[in-house]
């Protein structure tokens, strides 16, 4: 976990960048996590005495959004698609097979810290369904062999 030294300059410095956006705090938000794979708890006190809100409102934005985690990611990334068109082409079949291989749920990484599993809903390639991505890159029809991806 990060300690209040190790971020509190760099956190000063991203919301500098942001005071004169309309609308800072999702931006603020995404800037942070570029910089520490993650939006740790102990940032959103400064964030919010910065802009103004309570520590509630910004962690409510944290928690909304799926994007945003709150511990750092493993080193790969698997985001499978929830969506209707992907669902009705075997999605959840593939999500079973993946959550089984890999011993975690959805939110969750691997105890070896290899991979990280996420829902995502719709990576716009409805027609290629089920759909992946994989550290950033799209994979359709995809089936549990999308492990092979994240294989170290």
């Amino acid at each position: 976990m990060l300690d209040s030294a190790d971020h509190s300059d760099r956190i000063a410095e991203i919301l500098g960048a942001h005071q004169h956006v309309e609308g800072p705090l999702l931006p603020i938000l995404h800037a942070v996590q570029a910089a520490f794979g993650h939006v740790p708890q102990s940032v959103l006190p400064q964030i919010a005495k910065a802009l103004n809100l309570s520590k509630a409102e910004v962690h409510g934005v944290v928690s909304f959004y799926h994007d945003f985690r709150e511990a750092p990611a493993g080193r790969h990334v698997l985001k499978l698609c929830r969506a209707e068109a992907c669902q009705a082409m075997g999605a959840d079949r593939v999500a079973g097979a993946v959550k089984a291989a890999l011993g975690i749920d959805w939110h969750e990484t691997t105890p070896d810290g290899r991979v990280t599993l996420e829902p995502v809903f719709c990576l716009g390639l409805c027609a290629c369904g089920p759909a992946a991505m994989v550290d950033g890159r799209l994979v359709g029809r995809c089936d549990a062999s999308v492990l092979e991806a994240v294989s170290e």
